[in-house]
């Protein structure tokens, strides 16, 4: 924490401006040393100035320095950004002079992490800041900005203390029984608190759901037997030609993914191998791999050939799809029709090929997937997975806690329940949290965040 680190925090690429970032006790130090203006050890903090970054005299390229000091800054220190050219010489060798003037370079997610352990920001905030710059719909980027503003946080803290005073209270009746005028502490005391904590612990557990398919996407996989038009819908879908397609069956080996938008949601799609009996090695091992997508995903495509009957391996597909939330497509309609549609219910008749057929094929997975999306996000709604997994152990050590109580165990019993509980919301902001956590956390970032 006593090192400056500097990195480029715009994308790699030619572009009309770009910020070079430093962070640290000698970053105004560092850039005055390289910057040929108005003195940067003069300036107040929040203030920008005009100038020219040298590299021994020599005029590298016109820039503004903004000069944050700290402790009014997103890493809590004295912060320094330099806007210049967009050009990607011109930024990384305003770096290159940065790192041969003191300061090393910054790891990936290094300055958000040092705005956490500095206390300006908590985890939730922290993660919350990729979730932003991740975001591909109002819904996510809406859900990023309420963990950003601090309302998880202080959603959690709220369960927390409500938790805490059960454990002060327990602990002050089972190590001081001598204070007589401290309420004593009994099953019917705790139990209403207790619940109230399960059942608001299990309200953002059920929107969880919904949590992790705005965040991260709707996964969602195009089964069907082989030759059927799945690779040929994939593309379709996505408007380019993404996935092999050839009149032979067992083209697909293996899964294909790719993410497409459409309104408000975020399909993660997967083209898996055609489903069918086979003696061949790769394509059974392609088709096992199927089955497990189809364990794995959100949302099913099914799609069938509208010029060939429902044969036995179109039954196992509906079997093993049948307690999904599927969506059945019927594909090749500009072909002669010799399936039985009576056998399939709510289907979409569709050509790969016509545009005008995949409009309305986009209108009804929206549909579908926004069904169970619902509109009014707040503090309770959290995608994390980091987040929900100490949501569900503190939930389970709440329950836990409940039983013992109704059990009519000692109190002292159900404290150690109520403790974990407490350690694992504890987990959520930050506090009382691991390096190991921190590093997973943090080394998704990209530099110069």
């Amino acid at each position: 924490m006593n090192e400056t680190i500097a990195a480029i925090s715009t994308a790699m690429g030619n572009s009309a401006l770009a910020i070079v970032r430093i962070s640290g006790p000698q970053a105004i130090f560092v850039v005055n040393s390289i910057f040929k203006g108005p003195s940067l050890e003069r300036m107040h903090s929040h203030s920008v100035s005009y100038g020219h970054i040298i590299d021994h005299e020599v005029v590298i390229d016109e820039v503004l320095v903004t000069v944050f000091r700290a402790p009014k800054t997103f890493t809590a220190e004295d912060l320094v950004e330099i806007t210049c050219h967009g050009g990607s010489f011109v930024t990384r060798k305003i770096l290159s002079l940065l790192l041969g003037a003191g300061a090393r370079l910054a790891e990936p997610g290094e300055f958000t992490k040092r705005a956490y352990l500095n206390g300006r920001i908590d985890l939730t905030q922290a993660e919350a800041v990729m979730d932003m710059i991740e975001s591909e719909t109002d819904a996510a980027l809406k859900m990023a900005n309420i963990a950003l503003s601090g309302a998880t946080k202080k959603y959690i803290n709220t369960l927390r203390n409500q938790l805490l005073q059960c454990i002060l209270n327990i602990e002050v009746n089972v190590d001081y029984p001598e204070y007589e005028d401290e309420t004593q502490i009994t099953a019917s005391l705790l139990i209403p608190t207790l619940t109230s904590v399960a059942d608001q612990l299990q309200d953002v557990l059920r929107k969880s759901d919904i949590g992790k398919l705005i965040q991260h996407g709707i996964k969602t996989a195009i089964i069907g037997k082989p030759n059927v038009g799945k690779s040929s819908l994939l593309n379709a879908l996505l408007k380019e030609e993404r996935a092999i397609v050839t009149n032979v069956a067992g083209t697909t080996r293996d899964t294909i993914e790719a993410s497409l938008r459409l309104g408000g949601v975020v399909l993660q799609l997967i083209d898996t191998a055609g489903i069918r009996s086979t003696s061949e090695l790769v394509e059974r091992m392609g088709i096992e791999r199927a089955k497990a997508v189809i364990r794995q995903a959100d949302l099913i495509i099914l799609v069938f050939d509208n010029s060939v009957p429902l044969d036995e391996n179109d039954q196992l597909i509906l079997e093993l799809t049948a307690d999904k939330k599927r969506l059945i497509v019927v594909n090749k309609q500009d072909l002669a029709t010799r399936i039985n549609l009576r056998e399939l219910s709510h289907y979409r008749m569709v050509s790969s090929f016509e545009p005008k057929d995949i409009d309305l094929l986009e209108k009804d997975i929206q549909e579908i997937c926004l069904q169970n999306i619902e509109i009014d996000i707040d503090e309770t709604y959290i995608g994390s997975l980091r987040q929900i997994e100490k949501i569900k152990l503190a939930f389970f050590h709440i329950q836990e806690a409940l039983a013992s109580l109704r059990n009519k165990m000692p109190i002292d019993i159900a404290n150690i329940d109520i403790r974990l509980s407490y350690d694992a919301l504890s987990l959520i902001v930050g506090e009382a949290t691991s390096e190991n956590i921190q590093e997973e956390l943090f080394k998704r970032f990209c530099l110069g965040k």
